[in-house]
């Protein structure tokens, strides 16, 4: 069992079990998020890892979404990945597809951002600059409380995820909007050969 993967390795397992760019680009999304935020959270020397598991932690969806993460172990262990990845891939689901809690500090921010990174993005694309680099978190914050705007992410989850990491939510919003306006262009370059292919 390999208690490390490369990016590049992860991105090859995704790919493996996703073809929709969709789900490619959130893979990447979250990805480089939590890449980022390893950093400014003073994980720097972890970043590549946390990256990884931001990776996978979909892995399955495309495959199985009524039953998101109960395949995820078998495929992770196939794959010849070790159990503390599982773990923490698994913990993002806590509450409502799994039953494994985030522990790690990681496993945590991952629960916190997943839901957050699409409602960023949807925000996004609904802006003339089609990008979040412009985006205020005032702006933000509006979207957040729109219930009705980008419905299927929930604030539950996300307000969930603020509590674990004992942050206020506007220091959730803030963190995970500079990390999104800070490796847009890298999500940007990553994903435009699956979107091209589609």
């Amino acid at each position: 069992m390999r208690t490390t993967i490369s990016l590049e390795e992860a991105l090859t397992i995704v790919e493996k079990y996703n073809k929709e760019p969709f789900h490619i680009r959130h893979a990447i999304t979250v990805s480089e998020v939590l890449g980022n935020l390893a950093t400014v959270l003073g994980y720097g020397d972890e970043s590549a890892y946390w990256a990884s598991v931001g990776m996978l932690h979909d892995v399955d969806f495309e495959l199985y979404p009524e039953i998101h993460l109960q395949n995820t172990p078998d495929i992770l262990k196939k794959e010849g990945l070790s159990d503390d990845v599982i773990h923490a891939v698994m913990s993002h689901g806590y509450g409502h597809c799994s039953d494994v809690e985030p522990e790690h500090e990681m496993e945590k921010v991952l629960f916190a951002t997943d839901e957050l990174t699409g409602l960023v993005w949807a925000a996004a694309k609904m802006r003339p600059s089609k990008s979040c680099t412009d985006m205020e978190l005032s702006s933000l914050k509006k979207k957040y409380k729109d219930k009705k705007f980008a419905a299927g992410c929930s604030r539950d989850v996300i307000a969930h995820g603020a509590e674990m990491l004992g942050w206020d939510l506007d220091k959730l919003l803030h963190l995970t909007l500079d990390a999104m306006k800070a490796t847009e262009a890298a999500v940007e370059e990553k994903v435009a050969k699956y979107e091209a292919e589609a």
